[in-house]
């Protein structure tokens, strides 16, 4: 039975560690999953009756109910479920050898335990729990976003740390009367810095991740900042253009006038207003930021032939600083451009509205087909996922720095699939 209740605990902690750490879905499929258990509790019941613990057996059948229980490549199964095996034994050791000093080394004699590999195994899965609570869901970081090579040098350093106590704790165990309590309180607080020096290598693993995360967004925000510049220069210079020849235009339609051309002079009129009315902005929200934002993208939208429409005003400034603006509405702005491309209609909306305590802000677009809002939202359809997944979590920062609330949904309109997002921001600076 013990044996069964041993694979039990792995299995567990193993499920545990890859769907929480490596965000990896389980198999929709019930038979795989069904089978994934029953691997798992015929490799207890063989042990149990033959009375081994083979690490042949154990190898085999960790592989195969991982792969079997979860969603992905083959290959990246097998180098997942080799890793966790190793490094899930080397925290066992250390949760072992810890109850160990406790009940065995630590002149206790005679004490018999029966059951102490599930105290092990509950040890370490606090451990883990740890991990992930404190580490990675406080930073919405996960193991697959750690570097290789820190997860190689957790694998190291956790080997050297299994070789030294498998040494020196069977010295300590041959050697307890003599050395007392002293030795294995000495002993404990090595185990405790072992497992503390863990977490220190996922904390710098941790750090670097967010530090490029940070120079990733800056240069989000410098990109769409230049193109932005761009095309405000752009006008600048056409503007420039039509000044420096405005006086030939005047020149023109004085000669007109003298010749009483009164048709031809009207139509170079009417010509001249066109060329101009180019320069100015088509879209007033009321804020002078975001009328440039928004002229900008409708210019972008323009020359893909996709309809931007923008309704509603504010009636004043808004308390967004220019930073946070650019990466809310940027982001949102820029995603259903990508997104409405691949419609059979493209099209985008944009909505403003005000009350007296707050403002919205409602973007609609249209999509090749309806998403899955609990899981979209989250993802990038993109390849290169770790320089665009993040823009979608700058979006849902900005909106919760300012004390707002967004609401996403697919809907079909008009017998066409939308997405929409709904942002709503207090009028008070909170920040």
């Amino acid at each position: 039975m013990i044996y069964i209740v041993d694979n039990i605990s792995n299995y567990i902690i193993y499920l545990f560690i890859i769907y929480f750490g490596f965000r990896l879905s389980p198999r929709k499929n019930r038979l795989y999953l069904g089978g994934s258990v029953l691997i798992m509790l015929l490799a207890g019941a063989f042990n149990a009756y033959f009375d081994i613990n083979s690490p042949i057996v154990y190898m085999l059948w960790s592989v195969l109910a991982i792969c079997l229980f979860f969603e992905d490549h083959i290959g990246h199964l097998l180098a997942l479920s080799a890793a966790l095996m190793y490094f899930t034994g080397i925290i066992d050791t250390f949760s072992v050898i810890l109850i160990q000093v406790f009940l065995i080394g630590g002149g206790v004699d005679g004490t018999d335990i029966a059951w102490w590999m599930e105290p092990a195994y509950l040890i370490s899965f606090l451990v883990y729990l740890l991990v992930y609570l404190q580490l990675l869901k406080k930073n919405e970081v996960y193991l697959c976003d750690i570097k290789f090579r820190y997860k190689l040098a957790l694998l190291i350093q956790g080997s050297i740390f299994q070789m030294f106590y498998n040494y020196v704790f069977f010295f300590f165990d041959e050697n307890h009367t003599m050395y007392s309590w002293d030795a294995y309180a000495v002993f404990f607080i090595s185990i405790a810095g072992a497992i503390y020096s863990i977490f220190l290598t996922l904390s710098l693993a941790i750090k670097n991740i967010l530090s490029d995360r940070q120079n990733r967004e800056l240069q989000s925000f410098m990109h769409m900042q230049k193109q932005q510049y761009d095309y405000q220069l752009q006008q600048s210079v056409a503007v420039r253009h039509f000044k420096h020849d405005l006086v030939n235009h005047i020149g023109v339609l004085r000669e007109l006038m003298n010749e009483k051309k009164t048709e031809e002079a009207k139509e170079y009129i009417d010509t001249i207003w066109d060329i101009q009315d180019e320069f100015d902005l088509k879209i007033y929200t009321g804020d002078s930021f975001l009328d440039i934002i928004m002229n900008y993208y409708s210019y972008l939208a323009d020359k893909e032939n996709i309809e931007f429409v923008v309704s509603g005003k504010l009636t004043g400034e808004m308390h967004l600083e220019m930073f946070d603006l650019t990466t809310l509405m940027g982001n949102i702005l820029q995603n259903a451009i990508e997104a409405t491309r691949k419609a059979a209609i493209p099209k985008i909306r944009v909505e403003l509205i005000e009350h007296k305590k707050e403002f919205f802000i409602v973007v609609s677009n249209s999509v090749d087909e309806i998403i899955d809002t609990q899981k979209g939202f989250s993802m990038t359809s993109k390849k290169d996922k770790d320089n665009h997944g993040f823009g979608l979590k700058n979006i849902v920062a900005a909106v919760e720095k300012y004390h707002g609330e967004y609401y996403i949904e697919s809907i079909v309109e008009n017998g066409e699939a939308m997405f929409k997002i709904s942002i709503a921001v207090p009028r008070e600076n909170r920040v």
